[in-house]
C-alpha cells in the first residue's frame, strides 16, 4: 500500500513509520518538525519507500502527484504537557483543522484513516478504569484544554466526515506510550525520571506522588493501532493501552533504581500542576474482543530498553527541538 503518517518524525511516528516500511509499504511522513526530530527517520534516507515531506497540517495539503494514499495515519499534535501549553492556539487547531485536513484529503483518496486521540479526553475522570463509552471529565478552559479539547473536537469531526461524507475512519485513545527516541526533555513522567537519573539530579514528583498512570511499551501501542487501521469490525473509540496500574511515585523510585541512585537522585516534590489527571487506567475489553490485542512487553524489559536508549543520547543533549 501507499500509506501517510501525519508527525512521522515524532516518538510514535517514527515508530510507525519503521513498522509500515519493515511490512512493504510506501510510506509518506509529513512533519513540521515543531517536535518531531528528523533524527528518528536518518536510518531511513536511503530507504526507497520512505518519503518525507515538511509541512503544517494546519494548512491544507495535496499529495505529490500520480500518489493516491490507500491509508492515513494521522498522529501529528504535539503531545507533551509543556511542548502543547507553549502553544496552545496553535495545538488547538492541530486537532481541529489538522483533521479536517486530512480527512479532506483521505475523502478525495478513498482512503481509510486512523487518529490518535488520547485518554486524555476522559480529563480527570470519576471513572475508574476509564471506558470508551465515559464521556469525561474535562475543564473546557484550563491551561491543558487545548490539547484535550482539541482531541475530542477531532474525534466529533472523525466521526462527523463517517457520517456525512462515509469516510472510512478508525479512532484509537492512547494512554501514557514510552519507548526509545521520546523527547529526552518532553516532560512526561518516564522520560524526566530517566533524564534526571542518568543526569545525577533530583527526580521531581509533582503532588504527593499517589496519582496514577498505566504505562504501554511502544512496540505494543504500534501494534494496537495497526491493528485498529485494518479491522472492519469497530471505527473506534478503541482505547489502546496497558491496563497495569502504578503510581508516578513508584514510578520515580523503581527508576532510581534501575538506574543506580546517585549522590544528586533524592526526590523532591512540587505542586501538582492544574487538571492533572489523579487516575489513569485503560480499560481494554474493547481492545482485547475487536483486535485480539493487549500488551506483551513488561515494565521491567520496556524500561531496560528505554533507559539504554536515552544512555545514548543523553550526552548529546542539545534541546528540546531535536532531541
Amino acid at each position: 500500500m501507499i500509506i501517510l503518517v501525519t508527525g512521522g518524525a515524532g516518538f510514535l511516528g517514527s515508530h510507525m513509520v519503521d513498522y509500515l516500511i519493515n511490512q512493504g509499504h510506501e510510506v509518506h511522513v509529513l512533519d513540521n518538525l515543531q517536535t518531531g526530530a528528523l533524527v528518528n527517520l536518518e536510518h531511513l534516507n536511503e530507504n526507497k519507500l520512505f518519503k518525507f515531506h515538511q509541512h503544517d497540517i494546519i494548512e491544507p495539503w495535496k499529495a505529490p502527484e500520480g500518489v493516491k494514499f490507500d491509508q492515513i495515519y494521522h498522529m501529528a499534535c504535539a503531545a507533551s504537557p509543556p511542548a502543547y501549553q507553549a502553544v496552545p492556539i496553535h495545538t488547538l487547531l492541530t486537532s481541529v483543522y489538522g483533521c479536517n485536513n486530512m480527512l479532506t484529503l483521505a475523502k478525495e483518496h478513498n482512503a481509510r484513516i486512523l487518529f490518535t486521540s488520547t485518554s486524555e479526553v476522559y480529563g480527570d475522570p470519576d471513572v475508574h478504569p476509564q471506558k470508551e463509552s465515559y464521556w469525561g471529565n474535562v475543564n473546557c478552559t484550563g491551561i491543558r484544554s487545548c490539547y484535550d479539547e482539541g482531541k475530542r473536537a477531532g474525534e466529533t469531526l472523525f466521526f462527523d466526515y463517517n457520517r456525512v461524507h462515509k469516510v472510512e475512519v478508525r479512532v484509537a485513545r492512547i494512554f501514557n506510550t514510552y519507548g526509545p527516541r521520546m523527547n529526552l526533555l518532553d516532560g512526561r513522567i518516564i522520560s524526566n525520571f530517566i533524564y534526571q537519573a542518568l543526569s545525577g539530579i533530583p527526580l521531581t514528583v509533582f503532588g504527593d506522588g499517589s496519582q496514577t498512570r498505566s504505562f504501554c511499551y511502544v512496540s505494543d501501542l504500534i501494534e494496537g493501532l495497526v491493528r485498529l487501521q485494518n479491522n472492519t469490525e469497530t471505527m473506534g473509540p478503541v482505547n489502546v493501552g496497558n491496563p497495569e496500574e502504578h503510581t508516578v511515585l513508584e514510578m520515580a523510585e523503581r527508576i532510581r533504581n534501575v538506574i543506580g541512585a546517585k549522590d544528586g537522585n533524592k526526590i523532591v516534590f512540587e505542586g501538582l500542576p492544574s487538571d492533572d489527571p489523579k487516575k489513569r487506567k485503560p480499560d481494554t475489553t474493547l481492545a482485547k474482543k475487536y483486535l485480539d490485542w493487549e500488551p506483551q512487553v513488561s515494565l521491567e524489559e520496556g524500561l531496560r530498553r528505554t533507559i539504554e536508549d536515552f544512555e545514548k543520547r543523553v550526552g548529546q543533549l542539545k534541546g528540546v527541538g531535536n532531541l
